[in-house]
């Protein structure tokens, strides 16, 4: 283990607990973090990664039990959505590793963080809701289908593989403005 996987990860961790406080506000700081950390292990030189696809993995399992923590503090559907979104994302994170296959992770999407997010936000609302099938189903379906197009950007076609963060950030840049489509 490098040093610079050692603070990367320091910066991980401390980037989710915030969540604990502020659901939405330290969900989306954490979401954040997690996005930003290729930028860091491409501005430090302490001994590099070896691995990022392992350590991504393990890094994103801390701020998910981050979320399910105060997930847990939610009742009815909310509660046990959140759970069996946990639980399924456990499932594909277990099989990645033994496997090493990133297709795994298009069959075990990571629908747990934007549900997440969903409900943390939606309580800035509404606080407290009685749930139908329906309304649930209106919830899930386009997660479910956003968390499988950002799976498979990045885990099928590999849209951010062999860049940078910031050459990343610089081809999102250019597509927005109408400049180039997205390599």
């Amino acid at each position: 283990m490098t040093l610079e996987v050692v603070v990367v990860g320091l910066y991980r961790i401390l980037g989710s607990l915030p969540t604990l406080k502020w659901p939405l506000a330290g969900g989306l700081l954490a979401i954040f973090v997690d996005l930003t950390d290729l930028f860091w292990f491409n501005v430090l030189d302490l001994g590099g990664v070896p691995d990022y696809q392992m350590f991504d993995k393990l890094a994103d399992q801390v701020y998910l039990a981050v979320f399910l923590i105060v997930a847990l503090r939610w009742t009815g559907p909310e509660r046990t959505i959140s759970i069996v979104l946990y639980l399924f994302r456990i499932v594909g994170f277990v099989l990645f590793e033994l496997s090493g296959d990133r297709a795994v992770l298009l069959l075990f999407p990571n629908v747990f963080e934007f549900w997440f997010l969903f409900i943390a936000a939606f309580h800035h609302v509404q606080p407290a809701m009685t749930w139908t099938r329906l309304q649930l189903a209106l919830v899930l379906v386009p997660l479910i289908g956003a968390k499988e197009v950002q799976e498979w950007a990045l885990h099928w076609a590999r849209l951010f593989d062999n860049i940078t963060f910031l050459q990343a950030l610089d081809q999102i840049r250019r597509w927005l403005l109408g400049l180039v489509g997205l390599a």
